[in-house]
């Protein structure tokens, strides 16, 4: 694929975006389309998912659905360049405060939903010469936070799987990278908030953690899937990008009280 200043970037690529009716996964389908992309959005209901995109109804954990789902996409799309596996849960608590059913539950979606949806793609992925697959991990798969070891592991899970994948399927010329977000100005971030003794100083102590001193905006996430998605980043794979305001890489001095 040739590429000049004035072509965007994802023009002509078929992708695939798991959890696309909301936050992250929204944004993501949103940059696609801005860039030139076609796009299929998989959640559990086409409400939110942007104007443009197609829509396919299915929940990551139903194999048959997601394998049905992925097959119409490519069918109205007439193929399938990109997966971006965004769909996952979240979990609060130390080891003692979820059951085996809850860690299972989280596992079969942030995990195993992923494997799910990209062996789906693969035929797909095979035929393509541009082919790419992002996971969305997090900034919990390498910072111990208090209260996420549930989450944690199923991050740190993606984080592996993501390499392993990269692994697999280089000598195909499927690229396999994963995106770590910081704490995500969210609807599932607003609930936690709400649901907070004192929202107004929750949320400044999870501004306060990242060094920019804000949260990470979806649309910054989007922008970080679309470079890694696109056929521009082809000798990248195999890679974890953070997008967490410094949150891992940087140990800032406490700013000075007044």
């Amino acid at each position: 694929m040739t590429t000049s200043p004035d072509t965007r970037e994802l023009d002509g690529v078929r992708a695939v975006v798991t959890g696309g009716a909301a936050g992250i996964g929204a944004a993501v389908v949103a940059a696609f389309l801005a860039r030139g992309a076609q796009v299929t959005a998989i959640d559990r209901t086409r409400e939110g998912v942007p104007t443009g995109a197609h829509a396919q109804v299915a929940d990551v954990t139903d194999d048959a659905a997601v394998r049905a789902a992925v097959d119409a996409a490519a069918h109205a799309m007439g193929g399938l360049d990109v997966v971006v596996n965004n769909a996952g849960i979240g979990a609060q608590g130390t080891i003692a405060d979820n059951d085996d059913a809850e860690w299972l539950r989280v596992l079969d979606v942030n995990v195993l939903g992923i494997a799910r949806v990209t062996r789906a793609a693969l035929p797909y992925l095979r035929a393509s010469d541009r082919a790419a697959v992002v996971n969305m991990s997090s900034i919990a798969a390498w910072t111990g936070l208090p209260a996420r070891a549930l989450y944690s592991a199923s991050k740190g899970a993606v984080q592996a799987l993501t390499l392993a994948m990269a692994a697999d399927h280089v000598r195909e010329g499927i690229r396999v990278n994963c995106v770590c977000p910081g704490t995500v100005d969210t609807p599932w971030v607003a609930r936690l908030l709400d649901a907070a003794e004192d929202p107004a100083a929750e949320r400044a102590a999870l501004e306060a953690r990242q060094p920019t001193g804000r949260l990470v905006s979806p649309e910054a996430v989007a922008h970080a899937v679309c470079y890694l998605a696109s056929p521009l980043a082809g000798a990248t794979t195999g890679e974890s990008l953070a997008v967490d305001g410094g949150m891992h890489g940087l140990r800032t001095r406490p700013v000075p009280q007044p």
